[in-house]
């Protein structure tokens, strides 16, 4: 999937799309649904009405069936807003900072920059309002080096000088930053270590969602290390070493191998997806996914070269409490359950 857009002019939003090769027959409103985060249906069939969605140049039908290689286009109406970033008195969790550097404990829920359909109440707005004059990356972000998803708790670096956006930039482009995420995922993973491989790239499908092609024919190359560090039965806990950062990388790696991360409602995961078939089973699962409504993942350790003193600095931070709670639920059960 080609996307190009949203752009926006005056008081509309023109988004365009071109359907990729595998793109199977589908009904442009449908089409749409899965490639615009947050838009209604409502909103797509009133933009169909009002002759706002082209396929190809001309105006359609929402029962129209997108092809392969089509050009889809729609404009959509949209209140007036402010473009620029506003500071918002949010709490921030600084585990270290000095006057190049700010390290923060990301809560699961904290989006972390602005965008389409999230215009406040990000990480970003924070930052403007705690810290005065950070620099600015090339998507004019401020301070931001990396980032990570909503539902993912954890560890985060910000710059907040020009030179240690850029120092810190290089690290993480050349791969000698230091990831490692805890992930909780369904099924007994076979090995106790192993890696991951495979281009990833947007669903060709479901534009919310990003997928693996393992030929790399597609999509961007991804490299995902891992090992166990406790098996509950049915689930397993991971230690995941990142060697890219693509997008939902550890999502979509494990969803690729069969281990999809638990309770991940985007990949499936928020289904009794391995187990038994008794009630009793089934209500346990339940039990664990109020615990923890989110993918079960945290950015738990990071690493850097300190851009001022090339000291090698390294920080952990704890499990969030909803994990923590889910995987002592998870240990309980494996106990019990004891062939």
């Amino acid at each position: 999937m080609e996307e190009l857009g949203p752009e926006v002019e005056g008081n509309f939003e023109h988004y365009k799309f071109v359907a990729e090769p595998g793109q199977q027959p589908l009904r442009v409103d449908k089409f749409l649904m899965n490639f615009i985060m947050n838009v209604t249906r409502n909103k797509v069939q009133q933009a169909v009405k009002e002759g706002s969605v082209l396929v190809n140049g001309e105006a359609v039908k929402a029962n129209h069936k997108v092809k392969p290689g089509d050009e889809v286009k729609v404009v959509f109406e949209f209140a007036p807003r402010e473009t620029e970033i506003l500071a918002e008195d949010i709490p921030l969790d600084i585990v270290f900072e000095d006057d190049d550097v700010i390290v923060l404990n990301k809560p699961a829920g904290l989006v972390v920059h602005p965008g389409h359909g999230n215009y406040d109440g990000t990480m970003v707005n924070a930052l403007m309002h705690h810290f005065e004059n950070l620099p600015e990356n090339a998507d004019g972000r401020p301070g931001l080096v990396h980032r990570i998803d909503k539902d993912t708790s954890g560890l985060l670096v910000v710059a907040k000088t020009e030179h240690a956006l850029a120092h810190l930039s290089k690290q993480f482009h050349d791969k000698t930053s230091e990831r490692l995420y805890h992930a909780l995922v369904w099924g007994n993973v076979k090995d106790d270590e192993g890696t991951i491989e495979g281009n990833i790239g947007r669903n060709l499908k479901n534009r919310l969602q990003q997928d693996v092609f393992p030929e790399g024919d597609q999509g961007k190359p991804a490299i995902t290390h891992y090992k166990v560090l406790e098996r509950f039965t049915y689930v397993t806990l991971v230690e995941c070493k990142l060697e890219t950062g693509r997008t939902h990388q550890i999502r979509a790696h494990f969803k690729h191998i069969g281990h999809t991360l638990f309770n991940d409602e985007r990949y499936g995961g928020n289904a009794v997806l391995k187990g038994t078939t008794y009630t009793k089973y089934k209500q346990f699962v339940e039990n664990c996914f109020k615990m923890i409504p989110r993918q079960a993942l945290h950015a738990k350790t990071l690493g850097f070269e300190h851009p001022t003193t090339g000291e090698m600095m390294r920080f952990n931070s704890d499990i969030p409490e909803d994990l923590a709670q889910v995987l002592e639920k998870w240990r309980g059960y494996t106990l019990t359950n004891k062939d």
